[in-house]
């Protein structure tokens, strides 16, 4: 079997095991971000480093609820200078500043993306959103976080401090192919199953706000509203309704 054969295989098995075992904690996910929706609250995502690319994916993008916001801290992204943003997102303060900077209340609720959930400022994000009552969702690598030595002066990890989490079953070391000759496993095995669920969460409230008899905001693709006025109408209304309320829109 050729190397990119047993990625396959070994990102299948991932992608399972998530799905056998953590279809309670996505709907426990998926009622906090209904109830926030309800109230008229912003799913805010945040995530440092490589873990922002999944709250960036759900934010403004067809098919996905429009009170999403991606809380992209460009210094600790890893978007550019990226050796340096792994010294920033182990900073003390970056986290609870985001949460404040961008005023997230009780009424809106925070998912918080860390493989090895063990970095300062997502940890610092989520300690601080709990301080201030904001309901807090990790998804982290629960094996990899606990194989791990605590950098926080706090003594605890994303795991630690958030109100659901959701397991990616991701791989210690987030490699998966072993290749003969080679001293190190190759392909990281993080992001696909960090997308599913985050992308599983999203739906799954859809589905719980519909069934309570409430209709989400959701944006059709940008190709559906070049080619049909209601389409384009549509997504037009959304951006106008969130426009004020999510600084990155």
């Amino acid at each position: 079997m050729r190397a990119w054969e047993r990625y396959f295989e070994a990102m299948q098995k991932v992608v399972e095991d998530v799905r056998a075992t953590q279809g309670n904690a996505i709907e426990r996910a998926a009622t906090i971000m209904a109830d926030t929706t309800q109230k008229g609250g912003i799913i805010y995502g945040f995530g440092t480093g490589h873990s922002h690319l999944v709250a960036d994916d759900a934010f403004w993008r067809a098919a996905t609820p429009a009170n999403y916001c991606a809380l992209l801290e460009q210094s600790a992204t890893g978007s550019f200078e990226i050796t340096k943003s792994y010294n920033i997102e182990n900073l003390y303060g970056i986290g609870s500043n985001i949460v404040d900077y961008h005023r997230i209340t009780p009424d809106d609720c925070l998912i918080v993306i860390s493989n090895s959930g063990n970095n300062i400022a997502p940890v610092d994000a989520a300690l601080r959103a709990r301080e201030k009552g904001i309901p807090v969702i990790a998804i982290t690598a629960v094996s990899y976080s606990e194989f791990l030595t605590t950098k926080h002066r706090a003594g605890v990890k994303l795991k630690d401090v958030a109100d659901v989490v959701l397991d990616n079953c991701s791989l210690i070391g987030d490699a998966t192919v072993e290749i003969e000759g080679f001293p190190m496993k190759v392909g990281s095995s993080s992001t696909i199953p960090n997308v599913f669920l985050h992308t599983a969460v999203l739906t799954e409230m859809v589905e719980i706000l519909v069934k309570r008899g409430f209709e989400p905001d959701v944006y059709y693709n940008g190709h559906m509203a070049f080619m049909d006025e209601g389409c384009a109408e549509h997504n037009d209304k959304l951006v106008d309704k969130y426009f004020y309320r999510i600084r990155n829109l």
